[in-house]
């Protein structure tokens, strides 16, 4: 059974991944970063991406442009309920991406963070699901959280501190 991951980042990435492996998926990232500003942290993330990737030998795709624009305008005077929004984006254009590359099911690495709205992703995901005509899976990757977190140190990989949106961004330090 194949299956798209949508991949914020390397660190939340690494349990998704080897769970979904040993539930015997094979296993193809799909890094999406509209949302992630500034357009530097966007990159970082990708980078560190790239590296795992390359070295546990994961295919990944990478959404072309960076359409910061459109997700702006998406939640301009709506900043209360951004991550709906983003959340939705996200995960719809994996299903596409997902459904035109023939993947029997996708999810999400946002599933791994203790700090997202869980059941808003898992509800989003299977109407999205449902739109597009391929299933969402869902699974509650939490469970390895402090592994994955703990993996990612002994990489050293760049741990980002904030969701990714600019508005993620000021609460982060904006005190």
């Amino acid at each position: 059974m194949k299956i798209l991951l949508h991949a914020c980042c390397a660190p939340c990435a690494i349990v998704p991944i080897a769970l979904l492996q040993q539930a015997e998926f094979e296993v193809m990232g799909y890094f999406y970063g509209h949302n992630i500003h500034p357009y530097t942290e966007s990159i970082k993330r990708r980078e560190t991406l790239e590296t795992y990737a390359e070295s546990i030998g994961l295919r990944v795709i990478y959404s072309d442009g960076y359409d910061m624009e459109n997700f702006l305008r998406n939640v301009a005077f709506r900043e209360n309920d951004r991550c709906t929004y983003c959340y939705h984006d996200r995960l719809r254009s994996t299903a596409r991406m997902a459904k035109h590359g023939k993947f029997d099911y996708f999810t999400s690495s946002l599933l791994y963070s203790k700090f997202q709205k869980h059941e808003e992703i898992k509800a989003i995901g299977e109407s999205v699901g449902k739109a597009v005509g391929i299933p969402f899976y869902y699974q509650d990757f939490r469970i390895g959280w402090k592994e994955g977190v703990e993996i990612s140190k002994q990489l050293d990989m760049y741990r980002q501190s904030y969701c990714g949106c600019i508005y993620s961004e000021k609460e982060r330090y904006f005190k």
